[in-house]
C-alpha cells in the first residue's frame, strides 16, 4: 500500500550493481528479472516462487481487486493462470503471499493503512494448483489479532520446515516479528505475539527455502537475518534495487537469488543478491576490474540505516568505482524527510 508520507521516486529501476549467480541449465531465464505485463496486475504487492512450477511466481494486487492470485511466467512476464479464492469473504487489503510446507499458499489480507482501524485481519490458505489454468480453488480463512493491538502490516512469511506463520508489522521507526500459533485455527481467533524487533520499515519479507535465513525489505533498503529458531540475529544489509515503490521480495525456488518487486503498471521484478559480500552463489561482491554499465546506488554506506535513508546522488567517478564488499558505487545519502 502506498505510504502516506512518502514521495515516490521516478519509475526507474537501477540494477547494475546487483550480481546474480550464474544460471544453471535448470534455472528459469526469468530468475534474472522480469516485468509483469498483465494490465490486471496494477498493484503487485507480494511475490512468491512456485514450489510446483519452475519459473512461475505468484503475485496479487493490493486493495480493490478481489479474491484473486496470479501465476506469472518469469521467462515472459505473462500471466498463465488467475486463481479465484472461494470460501472467503471480500478481501480488504491484501499485502503478502508466501508458500509453506506441502505446497500450501498463504495470502495475507493484513494491510491497515490507518494503522489500527481493523480489530482483526485475515489469512487465506489454499493448495498450490497442480495445473496452471484459470480456476476457482477453495481456501481456508483464518481470523488474526495481535496481542498488543491492531496495526498495519505488509509482510507475511511461512516457515518452510515448521509451517508456522509469522507477520512483520510496518512501522517507520522499525517494527516487530510476530509469531502465530503453532497451528492456525479456522474456527477461533489466532493471536500473534511479538517475539523480536525488526529494524526496518518493512514492506515484505521472505524465508530462504531451507528456512535458515530471513530477508526483510523496505522501500530503500533491506536487512537479512539468521533465523536462529525465531531468535533472529541481524547479519547485514541487502542490496535492494532502487524501485518506484518496492513492495515485494521472494527467494528464487533454488534459493540462490532474491527477487524484488514493485507496484505499478508493467511492474518490474529484479533479480538481486541472496546475501551481500559473501562468497559463492548469489554473492554481491563486484568482480575485480568489472566493466560495463554504470552500477546503481542501492546500498547505504557503513553505519547507515537502510530503512531510513534514500539516495540523492548515485554518480560515480568511474563505472567500476564500488564500495567495498557490497558491489554498489560510492553514494551520497541523506536522512529521509
Amino acid at each position: 500500500m502506498r505510504p502516506r508520507s512518502l514521495t515516490l521516486l521516478a519509475g526507474i529501476l537501477l540494477t547494475g550493481a546487483l550480481a546474480a549467480a550464474p544460471a544453471s541449465a535448470a534455472d528459469p531465464a526469468g530468475d534474472k528479472g522480469f516485468t509483469i505485463t498483465d494490465p490486471r496486475i496494477a498493484e503487485s504487492s507480494g511475490l512468491a516462487a512456485s514450489h510446483l512450477h519452475p519459473g512461475i511466481y505468484w503475485t496479487h494486487n493490493d486493495s480493490g481487486d478481489g479474491p484473486y492470485i496470479y501465476a506469472v511466467d518469469s521467462a515472459t512476464g505473462k500471466t498463465v493462470a488467475r486463481i479465484t479464492l472461494s470460501g472467503v469473504g471480500t478481501p480488504r487489503d491484501v499485502e503478502a503471499i508466501s508458500i509453506g510446507p506441502d505446497n500450501q499458499i498463504y495470502v495475507g489480507d493484513i494491510g491497515d493503512n490507518l494503522d489500527g482501524s481493523w480489530p482483526y485481519v485475515w489469512i487465506y490458505r489454499l493448495p498450490e494448483p497442480k495445473k496452471l489454468v484459470d480456476q476457482t480453488v477453495r481456501a481456508t480463512q483464518y481470523v488474526v489479532k495481535y496481542s498488543n493491538g491492531a496495526r498495519n502490516a505488509e509482510s507475511l512469511i511461512v516457515h518452510p520446515r515448521t509451517g508456522r506463520v509469522y507477520i512483520i508489522d510496518k512501522k517507520e521507526d522499525g517494527g516487530h516479528l510476530y509469531e502465530g500459533p503453532a497451528t492456525l485455527s479456522p474456527t477461533g481467533t489466532n493471536i500473534f505475539k511479538p517475539i523480536a524487533p525488526v529494524d526496518l520499515w518493512a514492506t515484505d519479507a521472505a524465508f530462504s527455502p531451507d528456512g535458515t535465513q530471513l530477508a526483510v525489505r523496505g522501500y530503500f533498503g533491506g536487512v537479512y537475518y539468521d533465523w536462529n529458531g525465531g531468535r533472529i540475529k541481524r547479519e547485514g544489509r541487502l542490496d535492494v534495487p532502487l524501485q518506484k515503490q518496492g513492495e515485494s521480495v521472494s527467494y528464487s525456488a533454488d534459493g540462490t537469488k532474491l527477487m524484488y518487486g514493485s507496484e505499478g503498471a508493467d511492474s518490474p521484478s529484479s533479480a538481486g543478491c541472496r546475501r551481500p559480500g559473501t562468497a559463492g552463489s548469489g554473492s554481491c561482491a563486484a568482480p575485480p576490474g568489472a566493466t560495463g554499465a554504470r552500477p546503481s546506488c542501492t546500498s547505504p554506506p557503513s553505519g547507515a540505516d537502510p530503512g531510513r535513508r534514500r539516495p540523492t546522488d548515485w554518480s560515480t567517478s568511474s563505472p567500476t568505482t564500488r564500495c567495498s564488499g557490497c558491489g554498489a558505487p560510492r553514494c551520497t545519502w541523506t536522512s529521509s524527510p
